[in-house]
């Protein structure tokens, strides 16, 4: 978390805050946060609220996995919300094995805040069991995430923060692995812009 909070302090300079939300809004960018990167989205406040803001106690945050140590292993993760153009390459509700590795990856929030990511489609992506549920189960979530969270996305859908390593799941690797790793997230980045 220590680097999470470190890349949020650095990002909270005015002129680096003024370039992020003038590339968001003005040049109608796209932000991704895989792991550390979603927890600094996260202390940021661009996630959910798409703007960096002063933290409050009641903001989501990104803390320790119910089993208090680093977490390194493959999860099932599902697409449930289409909300964000991160993912338009891939179908609702399809399922992906992704690499996880961090020993501060759970996704808490308040009802209200979870009510309200719920309802504007902003919880992306969940862990799963093998029947495609979102759990606590610790053999498929691995942090303890409220609602079974692996990913959240800005009420727009442009800024997408997750726990899982999209960015490990190249040719070659976890070939050995059954189940599908390729969210093709960056295909879908590079064509939002084309």
């Amino acid at each position: 978390m220590a680097h999470g909070k470190f890349i949020a302090s650095v990002f909270r300079n005015p002129k680096l805050k003024e370039l992020i939300h003038k590339h968001l809004y003005e040049k109608d960018g796209l932000m991704l946060g895989i792991c550390n990167g979603f927890q600094a989205l996260v202390k940021l406040g661009l996630l959910p609220y798409g703007e960096i803001l002063d933290m409050k106690p009641d903001m989501p945050t990104l803390t320790f996995n119910d089993i208090a140590r680093h977490q390194s292993k493959i999860v099932t993760t599902k697409l449930v919300s289409k909300l964000s153009p991160w993912f338009n390459k891939i179908n609702l509700g399809d399922e992906f094995v992704i690499p996880i590795s961090h020993g501060e990856g759970k996704f808490v929030a308040n009802e209200e805040t979870l009510k309200e990511l719920e309802a504007n489609g902003q919880i992306a992506t969940q862990y799963v069991d093998e029947k495609g549920n979102a759990t606590y189960d610790i053999r498929y979530n691995p942090n303890g995430s409220v609602l079974g969270i692996e990913g959240i996305t800005s009420k727009d859908g442009r800024i997408l923060g997750k726990m899982g390593h999209s960015e490990r799941c190249y040719t070659g690797v976890i070939k050995n692995i059954p189940g599908n790793p390729d969210q093709k997230i960056f295909e879908s980045g590079v064509e939002y812009f084309k």
